[in-house]
């Protein structure tokens, strides 16, 4: 009884009196429904299986300082339509197709704005529609989510909005977040099974989604203000010093950006969820067929440190030269040269160690893609000089980093430079970055980006955990393409592990490296150790060079967000099958029922060495026939893994 009087008179504090009208979205197969309430305010509760999920949550928009848009709000009009279709991504990141079905409400509202609800069977979002005359000023937006029970959260928390968005995702009760802030996405967990994962989509000239805990079951949404007042701390750090109360100044005539959940039974489907993706623009390119995804030699991780070579080792034509051939002998398509090719400051002042023109040509010869990295605020002072010199000089991309902030002005900013980008035929890939928001599906030579807590992490900290590796999966990567640049050939057991700078190890076994490549999504996939420590393992790089970083098809096998994931990725009549565990030693049972009927396959599996409990690089590479009828049962040594090619 007491349950029902706190819903009751929390109904009646929302709703207030019986009046209110009440709409109805089921999604296709009518499991998921979302309920909309039209009373004094808006608000929209979301059910799964008859069990209320999220309770009546509020949304209002307040423009132009005293008009609040969802306040004692008037239905004129409700337009209702069903999208049931095929869509065919250009970077293949989980499938070679997406189905894109949901059903749609569109409530009209007396004021010019209307609020779009869409029901997916994974999931449910909304977003503010104005059509308002001349540019307005959007104070705030009411983000609310009120959970139906005593929910725990994955939650990325941020001590403020200069943020690279680079968390642990801390296990809490949702009530035990008062007062904490995260950033996006954040995963709930219901504690019957069903995830929840927080996000947002199509962020175009407005600021990203922050979270903050109530104190009880729910979540408020909070936004950076407009950056008054910067200062530059060196060529890298832009630091706001001053926020305007508002969030966004912009055209009166606009959609605002998707408030999304995706729900889901298991943890499982997770992996293959595209809600992100489905809720952006769709993309307005001519001309994608030089958008090439690929596997990219790194140089920063590893500190160039080559070995066995008759030159001195650094950023250099020569050791550029040894990635190369490296790159070429195996395959892989492209290389970065990151911090130290130019004199920091000046993207057109190259350091003399480094002749570009040189270089590029041999890495053309070669047939290797050369990526740079720079400085987000050095490439906005110099961004049409920089960009044309790239041009000419035949680059095919670049890494952009330290942004660190997403309030209006520099979501705008990652826009200038994806469609800057794109008129070059540059690929651009995101670090110190912002969570993914379907940028990379309007603009998809938007290969990657980070926004993680990933590998670099090694070179200073013990924060990358199997555990970590293990949690990823189901949250930053469920947003888009990550940049965790995996690949580490030193690996250290729990006791071993010591965080170098100039000669990094990873955390886990070898094979828990290797099954990253199948478990973590990154068209622009890193190989992060240098390229000497690679030649010496000739085993490791036959799966490496053939790995695919884009996918026709994903099934997941068996996972729980934190503690293990399996999942298998088809490219064209290859399989690719990856499994990692946190610290945790465990046996999974794998079902091969995903493949091809009356067809044997060949696997080359690697799997953690006998000894791999107290020898992180211990593996064997063992090869077997499978077929659709076999189930196989691995065994995971302590933050180990189990990587396996099929063809």
């Amino acid at each position: 009884m007491k349950k029902l009087s706190i819903a009751f008179l929390l109904s009646i504090l929302i709703f207030g009196s019986a009046s209110a009208q009440t709409y109805e979205l089921l999604s296709p197969d009518k499991k998921l429904k979302i309920a909309v309430t039209v009373n004094d305010k808006i608000a929209y509760s979301v059910s799964l299986d008859g069990k209320e999920l999220l309770a009546p949550s509020t949304l209002s928009m307040t423009v132009n300082d005293n008009l609040v848009l969802g306040s004692k709000p008037k239905v004129k009009k409700q337009e209702r339509k069903t999208v049931d279709e095929v869509l065919t991504p250009v970077v293949q990141t989980k499938s070679k197709t997406i189905k894109n079905n949901y059903n749609e409400l569109s409530l009209q509202f007396n004021g010019n704005y209307s609020v779009i609800f869409r029901a997916f069977n994974d999931g449910a979002a909304y977003r503010f529609v104005t059509n308002l005359k001349d540019s307005i000023k959007v104070n705030n937006e009411e983000v609310n989510f009120i959970f139906a029970g005593d929910y725990g959260v994955f939650f990325p928390e941020e001590d403020g909005f200069q943020s690279h968005n680079e968390r642990i995702y801390k296990y809490l009760d949702v009530k035990a977040t008062n007062n904490k802030l995260c950033s996006l996405p954040a995963l709930v967990d219901t504690k019957t099974g069903v995830k929840i994962a927080i996000s947002e989509s199509d962020l175009e000239d407005y600021a990203g989604l922050w979270l903050k805990g109530t104190g009880n079951s729910s979540f408020t949404g909070t936004f950076a203000g407009y950056p008054l007042e910067v200062q530059q701390v060196r060529d890298r750090d832009v630091i706001v010093k001053k926020h305007a109360d508002y969030i966004a100044k912009t055209i009166g005539t606009r959609s605002f950006p998707w408030r999304l959940m995706a729900i889901t039974r298991n943890d499982g489907e997770l992996i293959t969820n595209q809600l992100v993706y489905l809720l952006a623009k769709p993309s307005k390119m001519q001309d994608v067929s030089w958008i090439k995804p690929g596997k990219v030699v790194w140089d920063w991780w590893n500190y160039n440190n080559i070995y066995n070579v008759d030159f001195r080792a650094g950023v250099n034509t020569e050791t550029y030269k040894y990635f190369i051939d490296f790159a070429a002998k195996y395959g892989l398509e492209y290389i970065i040269l990151d911090e130290g090719w130019y004199k920091l400051g000046n993207l057109l002042d190259i350091v003399p160690e480094i002749n570009m023109e040189e270089l590029i040509a041999y890495a053309n010869q070669k047939k290797v893609g050369v990526i740079l990295w720079v400085v987000w605020k050095t490439l906005d002072d110099q961004l049409q000089p920089a960009l044309d010199q790239f041009q000419k000089w035949g680059v095919k991309g670049i890494k952009v980093d330290f942004m660190a902030r997403d309030d209006q002005w520099m979501v705008n900013y990652y826009y200038k430079i994806a469609r800057e980008g794109a008129k070059r035929k540059l690929l651009v890939d995101f670090h110190g970055a912002y969570k993914p928001s379907g940028l990379n599906r309007e603009y998809p030579n938007v290969i990657t980006s980070e926004g993680v807590k990933g590998m670099e992490n090694n070179k200073w900290s013990t924060d990358i955990t199997p555990e970590h590796d293990v949690t990823l999966p189901f949250i930053r990567m469920w947003a888009g393409p990550m940049d965790f640049t995996p690949g580490a050939m030193i690996n250290a057991t729990k006791s071993d592990y010591r965080a170098i700078f100039n000669s990094p190890m990873s955390q886990g076994t070898r094979c828990h490296q290797l099954a990253m490549y199948a478990v973590f999504e990154s068209p622009l996939q890193m190989l992060s150790d240098n390229p000497t420590n690679y030649y010496r393992e000739p085993e490791c790089m036959e799966f490496l060079s053939r790995v695919p970083s884009v996918w026709d098809a994903t099934v997941p096998l068996d996972a729980k967000a934190g503690d293990y994931i399996a999942v298998a990725r088809q490219k064209g009549a290859e399989w690719y099958v990856g499994a990692m565990t946190d610290w945790t030693a465990r046996e999974l049972t794998l079902d091969f029922s995903f493949l091809e009927a009356g067809k044997s396959y060949t696997a080359d599996i690697y799997q953690d060495g006998i000894n791999a409990d107290r020898n992180g690089n211990d593996y064997k590479k063992v090869t077997r026939t499978i077929t659709k009828n076999d189930k196989l049962t691995i065994k995971l040594a302590p933050g180990g893994g189990w990587a396996a090619r099929l063809y």
